[in-house]
């Protein structure tokens, strides 16, 4: 029998593998998972969960997907964190400094305390890349978030309501559409996907089975 922990959901204690991540553990506790389980590999952002262990009062985050559980720990999930999310239309918006104090002003408000990054559950520069968005620097402000998974901790911690991922999100949108030089071999493919090229191979592909199609992922010609 495997080593096991005790830990609480949503008030209720369990014994579980001391192996297991929060997630695994939630579902070895009888829990069926529908909602904030989405890729389960830290990519999604999902899985965004609040936890502390008995004895420390400090409230922790992290992704249940990727935290293993601890012995006392205490779970809650929450459906969402509590972002600010703008209605805009990029078609008609200019890449210009005066885009974020019109639709996210509250960045101008940052106290510089760090705590976006201290949480942060890629391990970004959430602070620096707020930075940029304040100077109007889009093209940093997209290279620098360009791995965030939208999973709103940083937000969850920040004392002066700063939507992080939201203003990552426009950052890299303007980059991407007015900043960033243009691909031809892009907009090839894009094309080629139009005009149905593809569509018999992507048929093809959903018809086989998940094992040959991982076999042609891995062993995939990759471009230089």
């Amino acid at each position: 029998m495997e080593n096991t922990v005790n830990i609480y959901l949503f008030g209720k204690r369990y014994a579980v593998p001391e192996s297991l991540t929060i997630m695994g553990a939630m579902e070895y506790a009888g829990y069926q998972l529908v909602r904030g389980c989405g890729c389960r590999n830290g990519f999604c952002g999902a899985c965004a969960t609040i936890y502390r262990i008995k004895g420390d009062r400090e409230l922790k985050v992290c992704l249940a997907c990727q935290t293993k559980v601890e012995n006392d720990m205490y779970i809650a999930t929450l459906p969402f964190f509590p972002l600010v999310k703008q209605v805009y239309d990029i078609e008609k918006i200019t890449p210009g400094e005066a885009v974020m104090m019109q639709l996210y002003p509250e960045i101008y408000a940052c106290i510089g305390c760090n705590a976006c990054t201290k949480s942060c559950t890629q391990g970004l520069k959430v602070m620096q890349y707020i930075a940029y968005a304040q100077r109007g620097d889009f093209a940093r402000c997209a290279e620098e978030s360009f791995d965030c998974v939208m999973c709103g901790v940083c937000s969850s911690r920040c004392p002066a309501g700063i939507s992080h991922p939201q203003v990552a999100q426009l950052a890299r949108r303007i980059n991407g559409k007015y900043l960033a030089p243009a691909s031809a071999h892009l907009e090839d493919r894009v094309r080629e996907i139009e005009n149905g090229t593809f569509s018999e191979l992507l048929e093809a592909l959903t018809e086989k089975p998940l094992d040959e199609l991982k076999e042609l992922y891995n062993n995939r010609e990759i471009e230089a």
